[in-house]
């Protein structure tokens, strides 16, 4: 049975994130002041204490965080459901080498808690696929997780 409540990414969490994965992430509405969530994929766990994240630089996201720091991801993997709290700052404006007008978001984990309900596992993690020109979407993510990995 994992660990219900740590400070850092465990192994396979930081596995999860070496890859695109698509993810949940709650902020803090800086208009409202509730909740908002946004499904996302580019992003990277450089280490245990540390995910880099990728979104469009004019965002409700970037928006958000840069009113407020709370920051959480919402990941499924290692057959549970994962809530990692964190602290974002926008560490790049307007990331370099890829063709859309991005930012990079630094997120410091301060707590990961295991929030599956009690006597069940996730049997299959979700999956996605591009409705676009798939080459071109490839072209872009390699550019885009290239990039952010260059940052971390």
């Amino acid at each position: 049975m994992p660990n219900l409540v740590e400070n850092v990414l465990v192994e396979p969490l930081i596995e999860a994130l070496q890859k695109e994965t698509l993810v949940t992430i709650s902020t803090v509405d800086y208009e409202t002041g509730g909740p908002n969530v946004s499904a996302i994929s580019w992003l990277f766990a450089p280490n245990e204490k540390t995910i880099l994240l990728a979104v469009n630089a004019e965002s409700r996201i970037v928006k958000n965080v840069s009113h407020n720091s709370e920051l959480v991801v919402n990941l499924m993997a290692n057959d549970s459901v994962y809530s990692i709290h964190t602290e974002a700052t926008v560490k790049v404006e307007r990331m370099d080498n890829v063709p859309l007008k991005l930012a990079l978001l630094h997120l410091d984990v301060k707590v990961v808690r295991d929030v599956m309900f009690y006597g069940a596992k996730i049997s299959v993690e979700p999956k996605f696929e591009k409705t676009y020109d798939v080459e071109a979407a490839k072209k872009l993510d390699h550019q885009v997780m290239t990039a952010v990995r260059r940052y971390s």
